[in-house]
């Protein structure tokens, strides 16, 4: 699992999934950031990890400042899924 922040919006949401590095990663939280002040393009502040880590994320069985943090532009990112697909619970 890592903290990564994407300068401008690929158009990714959580739930998504992103190929990033030659690896695939689920997006667990993503945090927009930059709309009012700051940088020119927003930030996308994600969570990201492997699908075996998302019961870690749910349950919060890590220490966020602990994670691996990394920048990169927003044309880095392939986003292969937008978001988590619809619930079929009713």
């Amino acid at each position: 699992m890592k903290k990564l922040i994407i300068h401008g919006n690929p158009g990714l949401r959580k739930g998504g999934r992103i190929e990033y590095d030659d690896e695939e990663y689920e997006v667990f939280s993503v945090a927009r950031q930059g709309d009012w002040h700051g940088p020119d393009r927003p930030q996308l502040w994600c969570t990201i990890g492997k699908e075996d880590e998302e019961e870690t994320y749910k349950t919060q069985e890590y220490i966020p400042i602990h994670l691996d943090t990394e920048n990169v532009d927003a044309e880095a990112i392939t986003v292969l899924r937008e978001r988590a697909p619809p619930s079929t619970e009713t």
